[in-house]
Order: C-alpha cells, then sequence, then structure tokens
C-alpha cells in the first residue's frame, strides 16, 4: 500500500526546512536507510534517510522547497500503484502544466467569468481567460496564458524559484504555476527565455532608486537572527579587554612547527599549530583555575560545569557555525590543532551534525586572520561568557629602558553577568595573560 513520507525533524532545534537535493528520482527503488535527500536545517544540511522499502512513486515538494515539519514530501508503494487517493489526501501533487491536453475539459468554463469570486479567494485560474475562442483553448503548452495576478499582487513561488528566475531574467508574473495551488516550481523555468531588456534611458529619472539584490534567509541565518537577538536581549553583557605580549606564544609556536616539519616523513605534509589551537588549549587550562567562568545561568541556580567543551567559531558562506572540541582541558596542543582542523573542514562542507555543535560551555571566537585588532563577540547561550580574539600585531613594545620591535594581541571577554561577576572576569583574563605569556605551561597542561 502506498505510504506517505513526511519531513521529519533532524535536529533538534528544528522546525522547517529547506529540500537542498533529491537523490532518488521518480520510480526509483528505495530500501532502508538509503538516502532520499538533502535537507537544510538551522544548524547544517542534513541527510534525509528512508525508513521503509518500496518504490519512490511520487516527489511532493521539488528542490528549493522550504517545509514545515510533518509536511508530506513524497509517495513511495508498489511500481505502478495508483497513488491519486493517497497525493489527494495529502494535499500534494503537481497538476498537468496549464494547456497540456486539457482543451475539452476546460471549454464549459468559458460560458461564465468567475473573476469577482476568484480574486476574494486568491489567485485566479490561469486557464480562465474572458471571452476565450476554440483556438485560444488548444495554444500551445510552452506559451500558456499569463496568470492572473492575487488581489495583493503577489507571484507564489519560493525562494529558491524566484532567484533562479532572477539569474534567468526572467518575469515570474508571466509564469504559469504547475505545482499545487498553481505555485511556480523550478520545472516551469525550463526553456523559457528572458524577455528582451528594454533600452536604457538617457539618465535616471530623479528620485528613482536602483532595485537591491534581494538574498532570501537561508534556514541558518534565520536561526542565527533569532539566537543573537535572544542573546542581546536577555543576556546582559559586559566586556573587558586585555591586550598580551605575544612573543613567547609567537616563538613557541614557531618552535613547535619547525619541530613538526623536521620529524615528518619524506613526501609527508607536516601538521601545523595555529595561534587559535594554542589558544583552544590555553582557556581550556585557565577555565580549569577559574571554574565560575565554565558557567551557565538557568532560572534556579548556577551550573558549574565540570566539564570544558570550547566551542570555536567557524565562518561559512551562510553565517556562522559553532564546532565544539570536548574536553578541552584533556587534550593535547597536537590534538585540539587536527580536531579544530577537521571540524572547520566539514562546518565548511555543511557536514556537521547537530549535536557537534550543540552544549559548549565555553566560546572563542577569532577574527585575526581577517587583520580585525580587537572587537566584542555576542554571547552563545547558554554559555556564560565568549572571548573574541584579534590579530597578532607588529608594534614597538618597551622592555626595560629600551624600545624594540615586538608583537600585541588584544582580546576582550564577553560576560553574562548574571553569571559571571567583573572581578570573576578579570581573574580568568590574568590567569590566561600569565599562559600565553609564558606559554611552555600550555604544552604541560
Amino acid at each position: 500500500m502506498a505510504k506517505v513520507l513526511e519531513l521529519p525533524k533532524l535536529s533538534p532545534t528544528m522546525e522547517e526546512g529547506q529540500i537542498s537535493a533529491w537523490h532518488k528520482k521518480e520510480g526509483e527503488k528505495i530500501d532502508i536507510d538509503d538516502l532520499l535527500a538533502e535537507v537544510e536545517t538551522d544548524k547544517a544540511t542534513m541527510e534525509y534517510r528512508s525508513f521503509d522499502r518500496g518504490t519512490l512513486l511520487k516527489i511532493l515538494v521539488p528542490a528549493g522547497s522550504v517545509v514545515k515539519l510533518g509536511q508530506p514530501v513524497a509517495v513511495i508503494g508498489a511500481p505502478g500503484e495508483d497513488i491519486s487517493g493517497v497525493v489527494g489526501g495529502a494535499g500534494g501533487g503537481a497538476p498537468a502544466p496549464a494547456g497540456a491536453g486539457a482543451a475539452p475539459q476546460e471549454k464549459p468554463q468559458e460560458k461564465k467569468e468567475p473573476a469577482p469570486q476568484q480574486a476574494a479567494g486568491g489567485e485566479a485560474p490561469v486557464t480562465d481567460a474572458p471571452q476565450a475562442t476554440r483556438g485560444d483553448a488548444v495554444s500551445p503548452p510552452t506559451q500558456p496564458a499569463a496568470p492572473q495576478p492575487s488581489s495583493g499582487g503577489r507571484v507564489k513561488a519560493s525562494p529558491y524559484v524566484r532567484k533562479l528566475g532572477r539569474e534567468r531574467g526572467l518575469d515570474l508574473s508571466n509564469v504559469a504555476g504547475s505545482g499545487p495551488g498553481g505555485r511556480i516550481v523550478a520545472r516551469d523555468l525550463e526553456g523559457l527565455k528572458p524577455a528582451p531588456a528594454a533600452a536604457a534611458p538617457a539618465a535616471r529619472a530623479a528620485g528613482a532608486l536602483a532595485e537591491p539584490e534581494v538574498r532570501p534567509l537561508s534556514m541558518m541565518r534565520k536561526a542565527i537572527a533569532r539566537r543573537l537577538t535572544e542573546s542581546k536581549q536577555t543576556v546582559p553583557h559586559f566586556y573587558l579587554s586585555i591586550d598580551v605580549d605575544a612573543d613567547p606564544l609567537n616563538a613557541l609556536r614557531e618552535q613547535i612547527n619547525a619541530d613538526l616539519a623536521a620529524t615528518a616523513a619524506e613526501g609527508e605534509k607536516p601538521p601545523k599549530v595555529s595561534f587559535n589551537d594554542l589558544l583552544v588549549k590555553a582557556c581550556a587550562i585557565a577555565l580549569q583555575r577559574v571554574p565560575e567562568c565554565n558557567a551557565q545561568f538557568t532560572a534556579d541556580a548556577i551550573l558549574l560545569h565540570r566539564r570544558v567543551d570550547i566551542s570555536v567559531a567557524v565562518a561559512v558562506p551562510e553565517g556562522l557555525v559553532t564546532p565544539v572540541v570536548r574536553d578541552a582541558d584533556r587534550k593535547q596542543v597536537l590534538e585540539i590543532a587536527a580536531e579544530v582542523r577537521e571540524l572547520a573542514g566539514r562546518a565548511k562542507a555543511k557536514k556537521l551534525r547537530p549535536e557537534e555543535m550543540a552544549n559548549g560551555t565555553f566560546s572563542i571566537s577569532n577574527l585575526g586572520m581577517f587583520g580585525i585588532d580587537d572587537f566584542a563577540a555576542v554571547i552563545n547561550p547558554p554559555e556564560g561568557a565568549i572571548l573574541a580574539v584579534g590579530q597578532v600585531r607588529r608594534e614597538p613594545v618597551v622592555r626595560g629602558e629600551q624600545i624594540v620591535p615586538g608583537r600585541r594581541l588584544g582580546m576582550t571577554l564577553s560576560c553574562d553577568h548574571r553569571v559571571v561577576d567583573g572581578a570573576v572576569g578579570a581573574s580568568f583574563l590574568k590567569v590566561l595573560r600569565q599562559l600565553l605569556e609564558h606559554p611552555t605551561q600550555i604544552l604541560l597542561g
């Protein structure tokens, strides 16, 4: 018996998802755990795998569509099985394109003008044209009658389809939708050519503004906007900044990388340790020594975590993700370096699992590679603090009675004042400064 597949919950905070791509086609056989589609959620792009066996009889939602949890997306069953009843009950199924073999059925509709009733309830059908003739009814399917806009002038199409239309120079108001309820889907744009560009005016009309580029919000960007707004509105931030001598840290890093290169096998690319890897380890040690910064606020109590799980901010095209280095206090610097590289690589490929980005106890955001000297980061709830790290700067410094070339590193700690008081935050930064300016302790921690 045919079965309707609904969009499952693929991450703990998921409320909707965008079908990025289908990996099975209609008519293909499906087995348990086969990859059906990729779905972009608020966290990452997740795999949607089958829990059933059968044949994919119908795809109800094209790639690029945003789908709510529990919404029907496909139908599976036995090959050749009649699914008309199942599709109708699911509210899905795409009708045949307008004008395709529909002339005999449309002829009776030419006798009556339904425009007043249709306009009140939504978009008017694209095949109902006043005073239509038999010749109009059998016009080729590649040139359907232009759909009548709704009372609000809105064209029904997903952000993905609108993007395709912009890229191809198509006016979607002149495209007949073959999706549910007349919705324009990606296949409706195939073979269509853009309208000829109008001649540019000699000068822009006074007061006229160029249209902005419209970039629909991705699932990740929606989640970022929601969480950061919540953080700034509900978490009382305050900020503490320090500037440390980075020469010892730089010398240690150069020595570690030189030793790694010298001991690497011939032809093997040696691993490298970054400033950020050393910072992760240094922060982990500092959190052990000042556990009040490794804390979380709840309505009834402050939670002092016994684990040190550090979230590391990674920039991706859609925004920012924070994979977590678990038990950073128990790992050596080389372990941390390898893990951060692996997590960052999968973050940029959108292959992180939701649990790899959740339940951190402290965050580090480093913009030094972009030439930023210092900045203040927004706390990642429910964590109690985040460290913002700038670039290592070359500048004159005073050593004893002399001014000599040196390196400085600026950092700002954003604290949740419900959890971390000023003295606690200052104590943490004091310990961190001592570790960074005497970095052999990082290797011993």
